[in-house]
């Protein structure tokens, strides 16, 4: 299993390290955080391919990091001599038998403990090219790829191949549907992987049978028979039709799998996501099994997510799981503490969080965890009618609303607070809390308490205890008329206009929301917001 992985100059990453759980890593980050850069890294350093295709025939200068590339250009035209950018990925795996001969020193740690290096690096072997290349450097804009080459060996400095590899990997990647000669290449690899070594050379036997007995149909024989007639004409040599039965052709790609007789590929996209990834964990292989999934939820419905979710729970046993969502049913009902959040080229994790809270939020998976993971800023309200005021307060203040900021607006129940508070302090996330004072000061100090002089979070509320919750603070805050107006009324006094607001909360928060009249908006609102 992958204990820890480090990488250098693949795309977005110029350097980064991650340590793994050994049974489910969950990844989140943005959109470009390098999710996916990730597992395509780990796979490629595990079995030399990318995109199902061997390495060396996908190389391309976007592999490399564009800020390596731009560097190293820029040296190159201010007449410097700087080294060609190469890619390093680098696998730590964990110590046992199966791993004792790829152990050593040869990483860039120097720890003396099992792994592998995938490079992509200078081939010696062009060095006058190139020289000649780089005589015109104003010229050059982006590295010569083509005398690059991949140099894969152990930490023991070993040459290695996937066979000397003791883990067998799949990555599925459910955003793709890409069906090679017909064939799905997730769930033939998984399929062809499951066999064992006389079940194969079987599976050869009978592939080849089968091509050569296709000659012996009629109806190919009489097409032969044409052929050969015209024998002269398009050549001297007999013209026929069949299947290649020779060696290099591999049944494994006119291999195509079958869900209630209709051809895999044609099936929907949901069920085939959900097929691959059952394949994967339930595979029984000799080897350790490492499963990379990305985006588990995508074509699932609520339901089918659910199912397919508590099975990788259930039997992931002694399998390794990487997966990158964008759901927080995923995230919250696989736990929290298996979170690795990806922010800013930096991992970082829940697993500091109590057992109470991770408890609560896997009971509990519709809570929007993973706005606030995401979010620049979030901001905690108690309900729509706060969440509202919020979106007027911003949009006042800033002339648009705060989403188009990266500053989330999100409803939760106020005894969910805490929970998400301490989330926020274990990832040192910008939160803000907009909260009621219900009267009582003291308690609600002393609720968060741990909470108050942390940089990161505020907790924003009224002091004025004669003015409790949003509605009366509203009250406090504008004009009777100008209430009135709004929602098109006659009150007399704050009680009477306090007492409509509390029996309408959504409403009148929706006419506050839309209304042109310039509302005032209580001050520890506006606090929150900038």
């Amino acid at each position: 299993m992958l204990e820890r992985v480090i990488i250098d100059n693949y795309k977005s990453f110029m350097h980064f390290e991650i340590s793994l759980r050994n049974d489910v890593n969950i990844i989140v980050g943005d959109n470009e955080a390098g999710k996916s850069s990730l597992l395509e890294a780990i796979n490629i350093a595990l079995t030399g391919q990318l995109g199902g295709k061997n390495i060396m025939f996908e190389l391309s200068p976007h592999l490399f990091n564009i800020h390596a590339v731009k560097t190293y250009i820029e040296e190159l035209q201010r007449g410097q001599n700087p080294t060609l950018p190469e890619i390093r990925i680098e696998l730590y795996l964990k110590s046992d038998k199966e791993t004792e001969t790829l152990a050593g020193t040869n990483n860039s740690k120097k720890e003396n403990v099992p792994g592998i290096t995938f490079s992509i690096e200078f081939n010696d072997e062009f060095t006058e090219e190139y020289q000649n290349y780089v005589k015109s450097p104003l010229e050059i804009r982006t590295i010569p790829i083509e005398y690059y080459t991949i140099k894969w060996y152990a930490f023991s400095n070993s040459a290695i191949t996937t066979r000397s590899i003791p883990i067998n990997v799949s990555l599925i990647d459910t955003t793709l549907h890409k069906s090679p000669n017909g064939a799905d290449q997730y769930i033939s690899k998984i399929i062809t992987d499951s066999l064992d070594v006389k079940e194969r050379v079987n599976m050869a036997l009978d592939y080849r049978r089968l091509r050569e007995l296709f000659a012996e149909r009629p109806a190919i024989k009489s097409i032969n028979g044409r052929l050969a007639a015209q024998k002269g004409e398009l050549s001297d040599k007999d013209l026929t039709v069949s299947f290649d039965i020779s060696q290099k052709t591999s049944w494994e790609s006119g291999l195509t799998s079958y869900l209630d007789e209709v051809p895999f590929q044609n099936s929907g996209k949901g069920e085939q996501n959900a097929v691959k990834m059952k394949l994967a964990i339930e595979m029984k292989a000799h080897k350790s099994q490492l499963i990379l999934i990305e985006e588990p939820e995508n074509h699932l419905s609520f339901s089918s997510m659910n199912k397919l979710i508590n099975q990788i729970s259930r039997k992931c046993g002694d399998k390794q799981l990487i997966i990158t969502t964008h759901s927080t049913y995923v995230l919250n009902k696989m736990g929290l503490e298996k979170l690795i959040l990806l922010k800013n080229g930096k991992c970082l994790t829940l697993r500091e969080l109590t057992e109470d809270t991770q408890n609560y939020f896997m009971k509990l998976p519709g809570f929007d965890t993973l706005r606030m993971l995401l979010a620049k800023r979030s901001i905690l309200v108690e309900g729509p009618s706060d969440e509202l005021m919020i979106q007027k307060a911003y949009y006042k203040v800033h002339g648009k609303l705060p989403i188009e900021d990266g500053v989330d607006v999100i409803s939760v129940n106020a005894l969910a607070f805490k929970r998400f508070l301490e989330i926020a302090k274990v990832l040192q996330l910008d939160v803000r809390v907009v909260t009621d004072n219900d009267g009582d000061l003291i308690k609600l100090s002393e609720k968060y308490e741990e909470y108050l002089n942390l940089d990161n979070i505020m907790i924003c509320f009224d002091e004025d205890i004669s003015y409790p919750t949003l509605e009366p603070q509203l009250v406090k805050s504008n004009d009777l008329d100008l209430l009135n107006r709004i929602f098109n009324r006659k009150y007399t006094t704050q009680q009477e206009m306090m007492h409509f607001m509390k029996s309408n909360k959504a409403d009148c928060a929706l006419l506050l929301f839309e209304t042109k009249e310039d509302v005032n908006i209580p001050g520890y609102i506006n606090a929150a917001i900038n």
